[in-house]
């Protein structure tokens, strides 16, 4: 029998399109995957991370707990986008007592947003490899209206939010769960509907980090364009659905002409990491989200990065039975699962 901790949490990823909710159970055998469970909204619900209609939103998230006969209550939920800086900086040694009194201070010629406007957090990641007498620090800084959005949102749908994540750290916990990946820069890429969030590590730690306005939603887009249909319909001419408004060769070639943009905006975005670390070279990008599964979007990548391409498998080292989840559905789902996942792993009390 496998009993719940009382700093148990459900994993709840909010996405544009697509709310996902996992539970992971802690045993003496391992981490045992629970609960898993996704249920679509509609396009418009939620954009560049606003939430514009949070009672049909809450009835979703209602709905797929409902659904999956989901019981836990407490959930780590994430944000991100640019309401949400990520930023490595330098500081001055000092106790973490006393860089929590400065912070503030320090994050002010960071943020680019009015510093009372944002609540704050940091991680000291250790001594400045340059500068012996200064430290790393990992800022993180969220707009306070986006994080109250997320809150109010949750306590809506009669949960209780114990952790509010940024997307990118619930990827790469869920990442190195599953993967080792010491002595090797890896860059954690998640391709959702509307954002693609950037996540490079060097020794297991984050060091450049960004999002783009870009994803799977642009292929619906154009799609729709194309045929003058609702983005719902697009949505299953891009699954396959027979129709004679859009041939097999316009659905490749509009595919195609996304993941290249998609490939030129992160080839932008990796130049600019090695402008600031120019000796160093990616060796590894590891996919996730719902544009992970597209092989030509792997191929191409590969081929402008010249890095190794895969996609993530946070079920790896998550023990799952196949009597309660079927095998080739969770490999379809996977690449989505992956935030959720890292979020699921989460206690109360984590910092």
């Amino acid at each position: 029998m496998v009993f719940r901790r009382k700093d148990h949490l459900v994993g709840l990823d909010i996405g544009s399109r697509t709310i996902k909710a996992c539970e992971i159970i802690e045993a003496k055998k391992g981490r045992i995957l629970e609960k898993f469970g996704m249920i679509d909204i509609e396009s418009g619900l939620i954009e560049d991370g606003s939430i514009k209609n949070p009672d049909v939103v809450a009835g979703a998230i209602r709905q797929l707990y409902q659904t999956h006969h989901i019981r836990e209550h407490n959930v780590a939920i994430s944000i991100g986008g640019y309401s949400v800086i990520v930023k490595k900086i330098n500081v001055q040694t000092m106790s973490e007592d006393q860089l929590q009194e400065s912070i503030q201070f320090e994050a002010e010629q960071y943020i680019p947003f009015d510093i009372s406007d944002v609540n704050l957090d940091f991680q000291i990641l250790g001594e400045n490899e340059q500068n012996p007498n200064q430290m790393s620090v990992l800022l993180v800084a969220a707009k306070k209206d986006m994080v109250s959005d997320y809150v109010n949102l949750a306590q809506l749908a009669g949960l209780n939010p114990c952790i509010i994540d940024v997307d990118a750290f619930a990827l790469q916990n869920i990442f190195e769960v599953n993967y080792d990946s010491k002595d090797t820069n890896i860059a954690l890429i998640d391709i959702g509907a509307s954002k693609t969030s950037l996540n490079i590590l060097k020794d297991d730690a984050s060091v450049f980090m960004r999002d783009v306005s870009l994803g799977c939603g642009q292929i619906n887009q154009r799609i729709a364009s194309i045929t003058d249909s609702s983005l719902e319909e697009a949505e299953k001419l891009k699954f396959g659905d027979q129709s004679d408004k859009l041939s097999n060769e316009d659905l490749a070639d509009i595919v195609s002409a996304v993941v290249t943009d998609w490939c030129t905006e992160i080839r932008r975005a990796l130049d600019f990491f090695y402008s600031t670390y120019p000796d160093e070279q990616i060796r590894k990008i590891v996919l996730s989200g719902g544009g992970g599964g597209i092989k030509e979007f792997r191929q191409l990548l590969a081929v402008e990065t010249s890095a190794e391409v895969q996609t993530i498998n946070p079920f790896e080292n998550i023990l799952t039975d196949e009597s309660r989840f079927d095998p080739s559905y969770i490999e379809s789902i996977a690449p989505q699962a992956a935030i959720c996942m890292g979020l699921a792993i989460r206690r109360v009390d984590d910092k």
